[in-house]
């Protein structure tokens, strides 16, 4: 049996049925699986090719079978995507060996019956490799783009009104690819100098981000929560864009702080990190296993300043003292994450609709949690104005107790959405280096006697 396409197919099935996410999927399947290294990364490989080229793989698929798509079964589906993706993408796997392995996959997958259907299907492609021609784009460009991005049609339109032609073309591009892996420094433990001498001493290249304090690019990581610095809390793994959120932040020591949508605590630690574990910093989430996944992190970081704790940002109707900082990191979908997550694009737009009406109601109910004269941020990991601008623009529009906080942002930062906001950031992977994000920052203002 071929554990790798194996694994591969069993992973993709999950996401399929359960809308798993696809990092933490495939990560317990491999585990499962019990794989070699090569075998590891040939199952890597081709489950997030597939997740990748859906449309296109769906596409020229179409083109050789006389049964529509939807009335194939899962398995079926997902075992010619595989054996597709392997023909088209994967130069050194010999097209026969994907045909041949694929056709197995299915006999073991009780899939018996249409192992023919399957062989068929991949002999044609492989017959017709010559003559495959995406859709003319002079005719209907916005199918050509989602066919040749695999990318929906109701996002494309979407970042083309939101961004324009050209911005979108380079969103597309990034999804493909590989997202760069950046650190922060804990530097309640070690300066960022003998850290990055450290892992490169265990094998793992780290570069320094000299625009922002605490940062580092990890190059060459292998399993990095292996790694003897891991395991001691001297860094975490953080997107480059959640470390710039923090630092137009600003938390300083002796603060109280409130994070109130925490989970998994990247932004908590880096926070507490920043008030060198002096003062108040109380991280919330809605579930107990994320909370969980808080304090773990807390512990192996030495972060004693922070407290995690269940708590529902859009329902809680408690009595906090009011911080001086409250971070609304809030629930989104996750449009700016794409290359780390390819599932995330195939979401339907209704799945997204009622977001910014549950945002507001988050951003509304910790406004009240911020001191006179303090900071109130909201940010998210989408690229979607309706979660983004408008929800602070709402939020502005309907409480009249806070005024916009305009952001000073590094040199190194330059705004690449038209008319944004002095307030408001729009980070983008192709501009930035960073997932797709977005940050809004108010303040609460002096009280006045009437």
């Amino acid at each position: 049996m071929d554990n790798a396409r194996a694994a591969a197919l069993a992973a993709l099935l999950h996401v399929d049925v359960n809308e798993g996410y696809s990092n933490i999927v495939l990560d317990k399947t491999l585990i499962s699986f019990s794989l070699d290294p090569r075998d590891k990364a040939l199952a890597s490989a081709i489950f997030y090719g597939v997740l990748e080229r859906r449309i296109t793989l769906d596409y020229y698929i179409s083109r050789f079978s006389k049964m529509p798509l939807k009335k194939l079964s899962p398995q079926v589906l997902e075992i010619l995507r595989m054996g597709a993706y392997q023909i088209l993408y994967l130069e050194k796997i010999p097209k026969s060996a994907a045909v041949n392995e694929s056709v197995i996959l299915a006999k073991e997958n009780n899939a018996v019956k249409a192992s023919g259907f399957i062989n068929a299907i991949l002999r044609s492609l492989i017959r017709n490799m010559d003559n495959l021609q995406m859709p003319d784009e002079g005719k209907d460009p916005k199918i050509a783009l989602s066919i040749r991005y695999s990318c929906p049609e109701w996002l494309i339109s979407l970042w083309q009104k939101s961004y324009g032609l050209d911005c979108t073309l380079h969103l597309l591009e990034s999804a493909f690819s590989k997202p760069p892996v950046f650190a922060r420094t804990n530097n309640i433990c070690i300066s960022e100098e003998n850290l990055i001498e450290k892992l490169n001493a265990e094998g793992v290249k780290a570069v320094p981000i000299t625009w922002l304090n605490q940062a580092v690019e990890l190059q060459q990581i292998g399993a990095i929560s292996q790694s003897e610095s891991y395991r001691e809390g001297l860094f975490h793994i953080q997107d480059l864009s959640s470390q710039l959120c923090c630092f137009l932040l600003q938390p300083l020591p002796g603060q109280r702080i409130i994070d109130v949508c925490s989970a998994p605590g990247g932004k908590t630690f880096t926070m507490a990190e920043m008030m060198e574990n002096k003062g108040e910093l109380l991280a919330f989430d809605k579930y107990k296993g994320k909370v969980n996944l808080i304090r773990q992190g807390a512990q192996r970081l030495k972060l004693t300043v922070i407290s995690a704790a269940v708590r529902d940002a859009s329902a809680a109707e408690d009595d906090l003292a009011s911080a001086d900082k409250v971070l609304c990191d809030v629930p989104c979908s996750g449009l700016g994450i794409i290359r780390r997550k390819p599932e995330i694009k195939y979401k339907l737009p209704s799945a997204i609709d009622s977001l910014p009406d549950l945002q507001y109601l988050i951003l509304c109910k910790s406004s009240k949690l911020v001191k006179t004269n303090g900071t109130l941020f909201y940010s998210t990991c989408t690229l979607n104005p309706n979660e983004n601008g408008k929800v602070a623009e709402r939020f502005l529009r309907n409480n009249h107790d806070f005024e916009p906080l305009p952001l000073n942002l590094p040199d190194q930062i330059c705004r690449i959405v038209e008319g944004e906001p002095e307030n408001q950031l729009t980070l983008m992977p192709h501009v930035h280096g960073t997932d797709g994000f977005f940050i809004a920052a108010f303040r609460r203002k002096q009280e006045w006697m009437s």
